[in-house]
């Protein structure tokens, strides 16, 4: 729709397409939320109840890639102020981890210490997710936020809000 605009009108926007994103505010419902707060939920609600494992759908090798929000936030100010094309710029890391990794990463962050089962008879999905962000970076922006520091300050979050909640 921007294309369209900026042709039709020459209304000045621009779009992006982000990759999975990640960070305070995130989706943790149990039912619908994605990958990322769906297992730092599991590995709170382990620790909590004291079960001796975690149990992650599929194999782990499935490969995803992950922005914090805030690092999505300044690309967006970047591409604001840097960008003037119609071409749609894709906004990631340009580097994945495999589920398994991600797993490993959760388990430190939240300091579980129980064994972790990765289920195969539940869908492992897409086996590589991973946006092409060379348009972004020769522009000269690259995210700035490591994975697992941004897994640690969402996980300080999510424990901070689940006080909240409760109060």
């Amino acid at each position: 729709m921007a294309q369209a605009y900026r042709k039709q009108y020459g209304f000045n926007a621009i779009s992006v397409m982000p990759t999975n994103l990640y960070g305070p505010g995130d989706n943790f419902d149990a039912q619908n939320s994605h990958v990322l707060p769906a297992l730092l939920r599991k590995f709170s609600e382990a620790h909590a109840a004291g079960s001796p494992e975690v149990r992650v759908w599929g194999t782990g090798a499935p490969l995803r890639e992950f922005l914090h929000v805030d690092d999505l936030a300044a690309a967006v100010v970047f591409l604001m102020r840097q960008y003037d094309g119609e071409e749609i710029v894709n906004v990631g890391t340009g580097t994945d981890v495999t589920i398994r990794d991600l797993v490993e990463i959760v388990q430190r962050v939240t300091g579980y210490s129980g064994s972790v089962v990765f289920d195969a008879t539940k869908p492992d999905g897409t086996p590589r997710k991973l946006l092409d962000v060379s348009r972004l970076t020769a522009l000269g922006w690259t995210a700035s936020i490591p994975l697992e520091e941004g897994i640690a300050a969402t996980w300080e979050w999510y424990l901070r809000s689940k006080r909240t909640y409760r109060e």
